[in-house]
Parts: C-alpha cells; sequence; structure tokens
C-alpha cells in the first residue's frame, strides 16, 4: 500500500481550513473530518486546474468538478466561497433556514455546485453522463469526480466505471480520497478496498497514486492529465481524514459532529494556528 510522508499544511492550506470552521460554527455541527481530508484535493483543482468562472457559472463550456461525497461539502463551500461563488457571509448560515448551504451541496441552490449529492454513489455516474455528453457535442469541457473511500462500497460507482470504460472518456478523471476511515471505522474493517489501483485498471482506467495533501504532487498530476489518451484517469489520494487538527487525526469519532460549542470551536482555530 501506498505511504505517504507528513506533509507540513501551509497558509492556504490553513486558511481554507478557518473558512470551513466558520462554516461548522455557523451550523454547529458537520463533516469536519471528512471535510479536511479534501482541502488540498479541492484547492489545487479550484486554484490551478479548472476552467471555470464564478462570473459566469453556467458557460457550458466550463469544467465540472462533482464532490461525489457530498457530506465533505464544508471543504467545497469554503473555496467556493473563496472564489466569489457567493458571499463568504454564507457560511455563517450554515445549515439554517435562511441560508444557501445544506449540510449536502444543492446544485439548484449554490451558484458552483455541479450537482446533489445527498446519498452517496450517484456522483460517478452523473460525471460519465456529462462526460459523454462533452464528447458528443465535441466540447473541450473536463469532468472531475470527486468520491470517498467508503463510497465506493457502492455498487453505482463500478456501474459508472464500467461504462466509463466502454466510452473510453479521457475527459473524466475519477478522483478517490482514499482517508481510510468510514463513518464508524476503518475500510479495511468495514470493507476492505484493496487492491484498488487493480480493481480501477481493471475497469479500463490509467490510474496513479500520490499524497493527496501535497499541493506540489498534485498540481503536477492534474496538469498532465488525462494520464492516457483514450483512457479515463483515477486518481489514488492518500489523505488524512481530519488532518490539521491533531484530535480529529484518523479519528472515526470526527466524521460528524453536533451541537459544536463556541468553545470547541476557538479551541479547533488555536489547533490550526499550531501548523503555522
Amino acid at each position: 500500500m501506498h505511504k505517504s510522508k507528513n506533509i507540513k499544511l501551509d497558509n492556504r492550506s490553513i486558511y481554507l481550513r478557518h473558512l470551513a470552521i466558520k462554516g461548522l460554527a455557523g451550523g454547529k455541527r458537520g463533516h469536519l473530518g471528512s471535510a479536511f481530508s479534501l482541502i488540498e484535493i479541492l484547492r489545487v483543482l479550484y486554484d490551478k486546474i479548472l476552467d471555470i468562472d464564478s462570473n459566469d457559472p453556467d458557460n457550458i463550456n466550463r469544467d465540472r468538478c462533482i464532490l461525489s461525497k457530498g457530506h465533505g461539502c464544508l471543504a467545497l463551500y469554503s473555496l467556493l466561497a473563496d472564489k466569489k461563488f457567493f458571499p463568504e457571509s454564507e457560511l455563517d448560515k450554515f445549515c439554517h433556514f435562511d441560508g444557501i448551504l445544506g449540510g449536502h451541496p444543492e446544485a439548484s441552490k449554490i451558484p458552483g455546485v455541479e450537482a446533489s449529492t445527498g446519498a452517496l454513489g450517484h456522483g460517478l455516474s452523473i460525471g460519465v453522463g456529462l462526460a459523454i455528453s462533452a464528447k458528443i457535442q465535441r466540447r473541450n469541457s473536463r469532468v472531475f469526480v470527486i468520491m470517498g473511500d467508503g463510497e465506493i462500497n457502492e455498487g453505482s460507482i463500478w456501474e459508472a466505471a464500467l461504462s466509463a470504460g466502454k466510452h473510453k472518456l479521457d475527459n473524466l478523471t475519477a478522483i478517490i480520497d482514499y482517508n481510510k476511515l468510514q463513518s464508524y471505522d476503518k475500510t479495511s474493517i468495514v470493507q476492505d478496498l484493496e487492491p484498488l489501483s487493480d480493481k480501477w485498471k481493471s475497469f479500463g482506467f490509467e490510474v496513479e497514486e500520490v499524497n493527496g495533501h501535497d499541493v506540489t504532487e498534485l498540481e503536477n498530476l492534474f496538469s498532465n492529465l488525462p494520464l492516457k489518451k483514450s483512457s479515463p484517469s483515477a486518481i489514488i489520494l492518500h489523505t488524512v481524514k481530519g488532518k490539521g487538527i491533531k484530535e480529529a487525526e484518523g479519528n472515526p469519532k470526527w466524521h460528524h459532529k453536533s451541537k459544536i460549542t463556541e468553545s470547541e470551536i476557538n479551541k479547533l482555530y488555536s489547533e490550526l494556528e499550531l501548523n503555522l
């Protein structure tokens, strides 16, 4: 299995985690662990890779990024707020009746969200449809689908993977946030995924594995897609659930937290600063 070196967070990664905690504080609940394994993945995509424009979010030629593991939405909301798809003040209304940001992303409500992913397992199927549409219409739009490792227990993921291989969708990239924890235990215990790379290869994907918190590795990899012409790409990213908060790192109890107090929020902010 791929072994990842420990990555020290830089100022931008810490800032984006601050935004996620701002949302957590607003709703007094959320999937912090699931979001913090995603920050660097989304950061590189939105900072360096995706052809998108917050002033024209529905441009048909844009790239599409689907967060299939919708419960990690605090990470996505942090990037979308940072990129001005909506005001940062919306984070304070996370999970409020008068806000647009729910506990899972909703495409009909939130600018920049490409798919409503409240139920796990559907993002890759949606992505395959979007990638086929782009091929038929001869558009250069690329499609990125970010999945959780627990999520890929779902059979619908593998049905979509079969279809992607069949249609040789080299404009599609499947990204697996491999933090090795599901909602209540390790993936190796709940449903072992190994050999994960070989599984994706057997479905017709070209596969690479890197550290999902190493910004330089991510930039180099995402800048050289597709990995192989006429094949969909699968990127297995080895991450740490709760990355940046020592108590949360690798701790399934941080999959979701509710009734978060102000003192707990302040402790999270203080913990982040220790990474500087």
